[in-house]
């Protein structure tokens, strides 16, 4: 059974740049709901007790299964998501990832602005990512539940621009999302730990 992951922090830990009315709906009922139709779709068959990455690999290019993909996708990108972020987020980036984005974008602004330029050119939902794709740091985005993971990317951090991730707070404005998720919510140390895994 595949479970809803528990916050890292309180559900009002992020205001007020994500407040407590938003993670409630976004993590107690939207990712809730990703979650339980997991369950029932995997509850027999042929992706029953397979792990998530699994079964989102299995499922990518199948369109019988898209269901299931989406799904799958979406539980993977919201507890990913979850984990990128803390309170008094922001701030300097650790000194070892600091200087490979400096190297591979040219800056840390760089970084920043084609990470936000990703977030808002996102036709509709979905999200955009700091991935590792073997070789170099890049920003890719991804629709829907589409995740880094089926192009063999290591995902370091993610925003979620699906409107339910920011309409509460933020309304129609998504660049000011953006802003606010770059300056006061990323955990840099977090994703840190994941670059260092996806080069070690």
């Amino acid at each position: 059974m595949f479970q809803l992951p528990t916050l890292p922090y309180s559900i009002d830990a992020l205001a007020p740049y994500m407040s407590a009315e938003t993670l409630e709906f976004h993590h107690g009922k939207h990712h809730k709901a990703y979650v339980d139709k997991l369950n029932e779709l995997t509850a027999n068959g042929p992706y029953r007790g397979m792990g998530l990455e699994t079964i989102i690999k299995a499922s990518a290019d199948r369109p019988a299964d898209r269901t299931l993909f989406n799904q799958a996708g979406q539980h993977w990108n919201h507890s990913h998501f979850w984990l990128g972020m803390k309170k008094n987020g922001g701030g300097s980036i650790p000194g070892n990832l600091e200087k490979q984005i400096a190297s591979d974008f040219g800056s840390i602004e760089k970084f920043k602005e084609d990470f936000k330029a990703a977030c808002i050119a996102q036709f509709g939902s979905g999200w955009a990512w700091l991935v590792f794709d073997g070789e170099k740091l890049a920003v890719t985005k991804t629709g829907n539940a589409d995740t880094p993971l089926t192009e063999g990317h290591a995902a370091l951090l993610t925003c979620d621009v699906w409107e339910h991730s920011y309409y509460i707070d933020y309304r129609n404005l998504r660049p000011k999302y953006v802003d606010a998720f770059l300056s006061n919510l990323v955990n840099w140390e977090a994703v840190t730990e994941r670059y260092e895994r996806a080069v070690g």
